[in-house]
C-alpha cells in the first residue's frame, strides 16, 4: 500500500465516529475516559461486548456484528490503515453495533474495566514460531492474565487458526495451566459440530488458505 494510501486512510479513520485511537500516555496514565464505559459512552446501550484481537481489515467483527445486533464488537489492532476497511464498511452500512480502537493489544487491561468484556476472539494472528518471540504470541500466560482481568467471570475466549503451531501451543499452555478447554478441532470444515461462526465467516486471507488446502483449527475456552 502506499504512503499516500495510507495517510488519506489514517485521515478518514479520523473522521469515523465508530474509531479511537487513544495515545498510550493516556492509556498508561489511566485516564481514558470510555474505560468502563464503553456501553454507556460508546455504544449507548447495555448489550455484551465482544473483543476482536488483532482484527486486521476488521472482516470478522463486521461479519460478526451484521449476524449478532444484539452484541457489542470492538476490533483491536494496532494498524489503523488496514481495519480501516472493516470501518468503513461498518460506517456505509449505519452500523452501531461495531467500533474499533488502535492500538496495541498488550495495553488492553488497561482499555477495559474487571469484567467489562463478555467474549474473545483472537482469528488468525501470527504464531510467533520463533523461542524468543514467544512473549508476543497472543495465547501465552502473560496476555491470558490480560483477558482474565477484563473478562467478566465465565467469558470465552476462541482462537481460530491456520497454524497447526498456535494451535498445539495454546492446547498445551491451556492443558498445563488448567483452564476449561470446551472446544478444541484441528479441520473446523470437516467437524459437524464447528459453532457457526467459526465455519459461517471466512476472511480474505482464510479463503487463501482454504484454496491452498490449510486446515482451519479452533480452540474455545474459559480462563480459570
Amino acid at each position: 500500500m502506499g504512503s499516500k494510501n495510507k495517510l488519506k486512510r489514517f485521515r478518514e479513520n479520523e473522521s469515523f465516529n465508530n474509531v479511537v485511537q487513544p495515545s498510550r500516555q493516556e492509556i498508561v496514565d489511566h485516564t481514558y475516559p470510555l474505560k468502563g464505559n464503553w456501553n454507556k459512552d460508546f455504544f449507548k446501550n447495555n448489550n455484551p461486548i465482544v473483543l476482536e484481537l488483532g482484527c486486521g481489515k476488521g472482516e470478522y467483527s463486521v461479519a460478526m456484528a451484521q449476524a449478532n445486533p444484539d452484541k457489542n464488537f470492538i476490533g483491536v489492532d494496532i494498524k489503523g490503515a488496514r481495519f480501516w476497511r472493516g470501518a468503513k464498511t461498518a460506517v456505509e452500512e449505519g452500523m452501531k453495533n461495531i467500533g474499533f480502537i488502535r492500538t496495541q493489544i498488550e495495553l488492553i487491561e488497561l482499555l477495559f474495566e474487571e469484567n467489562e468484556v463478555d467474549e474473545i476472539w483472537i482469528t488468525f494472528p501470527d504464531p510467533q514460531i520463533k523461542y524468543k518471540r514467544t512473549k508476543h504470541r497472543l495465547t501465552n500466560s502473560e496476555f491470558l492474565k490480560k483477558y482474565k482481568h477484563i473478562l467478566k467471570p465465565g467469558g470465552l475466549v476462541n482462537l481460530k487458526t491456520d497454524s497447526e503451531f498456535m494451535h498445539g501451543y495454546t492446547l498445551g499452555l491451556l492443558h498445563g495451566e488448567g483452564h476449561e478447554i470446551l472446544h478444541a478441532n484441528h479441520d473446523v470444515y470437516k467437524n459437524v459440530y464447528s459453532p457457526k461462526e467459526v465455519v459461517g465467516i471466512q476472511t480474505f486471507y482464510e479463503k487463501q488458505y482454504l484454496e491452498q488446502g490449510k486446515p482451519i483449527t479452533y480452540i474455545q475456552f474459559k480462563i480459570k
